[in-house]
Parts: structure tokens; sequence; C-alpha cells
């Protein structure tokens, strides 16, 4: 009997960590930052016909911002713990330059639990002959890791408030790293250390005035610097750097 009831209180105790565990996941992965309204606006194809830039849900959920005959594009990785929708105004605009976009939609909202959300997805756009690989803050770690496993698949990737964790210094494409003047999120020495990481030529633009969270409509994240341009502006200047660099 003894021995019984201690195993009892032992299954007790293990349901009672698991469930604990259980309920602080379910509530850390429901505490994200919410897209605006403008990104909503944007990611549900409110300005389709006005811009030339098609919005479409894809089979795994991801939304592809399609413009007329485009020829490069474009998948990015999302920031963690921020609503993917978040950075439709920045796909849209990189759209409206031609570039097709595909915005992906990991898991949780969190890049680093769906690391190969990219997978497939260049097969369903055949006619796009060149393609790069892009991320902010932990997505653009991510897709450094991506990439760093299908090099061969793109001319180029963009780092947005990021940084790449994988070795890209012998990567043969192109590699961009975009960081606002007043982000208060990034830690500046492992930035700086993991440049080291990236090919020789590597392109730097520090955007005067943007901080972390203007790559997105998000709102303002917790510990980021005050922007002193707005969220057009900065991602404008983003757009104008990535496509100098197709």
């Amino acid at each position: 009997m003894q021995k019984k009831s201690k195993a009892k209180r032992i299954l007790i105790a293990v349901g009672i960590v698991v469930a604990v565990l259980v309920c602080g996941f379910i509530w850390y992965v429901n505490d994200y930052y919410r897209a605006d309204d403008v990104a909503l606006a944007a990611a549900s194809d409110a300005n389709g016909a006005a811009d030339g830039v098609e919005v479409r849900e894809l089979a795994g959920g991801d939304l592809a911002f399609v413009p007329e005959d485009a020829t490069v594009g474009l998948i990015f990785y999302p920031g963690g713990k921020v609503q993917p929708e978040a950075y439709a105004p920045l796909m849209e605009r990189c759209a409206q330059q031609g570039v097709l976009c595909v915005l992906v939609k990991p898991l949780f909202n969190l890049a680093i639990l769906d690391m190969d959300a990219a997978a497939g997805i260049q097969e369903q756009f055949p006619e796009i002959g060149t393609w790069l690989i892009a991320g902010h803050s932990l997505g653009g770690v991510v897709a450094s890791d991506y990439l760093s496993r299908h090099s061969g698949e793109f001319a180029g990737i963009v780092f947005l408030a990021s940084y790449p964790d994988a070795d890209l210094a012998d990567y043969g494409g192109k590699a961009l790293s975009l960081i606002g003047t007043v982000d208060g999120v990034v830690d500046r020495g492992k930035y700086e250390a993991a440049n080291q990481k990236l090919p020789a030529d590597a392109a730097e633009l520090a955007i005067t005035g943007g901080n972390h969270a203007y790559f997105g409509n998000y709102g303002e994240q917790a510990g980021d610097g005050v922007a002193t341009i707005t969220h057009e502006e900065q991602q404008a200047q983003t757009v104008d750097a990535i496509m100098a660099m197709i």
C-alpha cells in the first residue's frame, strides 16, 4: 500500500509539473506583438487594385505579395513573438518595386520553432529566377541558418536589426545588414561580433533615427529606442537598400 501511495504521489507531482509547464508555454506563445490596422489592411489585399500587388495565401498559410511580371523573389522570416502580418506593409512596398515577397508564418510566431518554414516556397513560383532570403531580429538569425543549408538557392540575404548565427563567411552571394541608429533591442556587442560571420564584401546601412520595431507595424517594443522617423520612412529606406543589392 505504501509503495502504491508513493507512486500515486509521484504521478500527481509529475502531472502538476507538466500542467504548469504547459500553461506557461501557452501563456508565453500568446504574449506576442500584434499587427496594427495598417498592417492588417496590407495583408488583406485591401490596396491590391490600386498598387498592382496581389496578396495570396499559400497552402501552408504563408502570404505572398505578387506583382506583375516579377523575376526576383524574397522569402521573409518575421521577428520572434511578432504576428507575421505586421510585416505586410514592408512586403507590400517591396512588391511595388517588382519583387515577389513571401512572408512565412512560423509556428507560434517563433521562427526558431519552424526553421525550415521557407522550404517548398520557391517551387510554387517557377517563374522566379532569383531569390533572396531575409529576416527581422530572431527571424534573421533563422534565415541565416536556412541559408547555410541551402546557399545555392539564394543570391543574397538581408538582415533587419539582426545578425547571422551560422557562419556565412564563405557564402558567395550578397549580404546586407540594416539597423536603426536608436535600436535599443539588439545587443551591439553580439551584433558586431557576428558580423565576422558575414562575407567580406557584406554591406551595412545604419538608418538614422530608425529603431528596432519600425521595420514592422506592431507598435512599440519593450526596451527599444524612440524612433525619430516614421514606419513609412524606415521601411522606404529598407526597400531602397534591398533594391540596390539586386
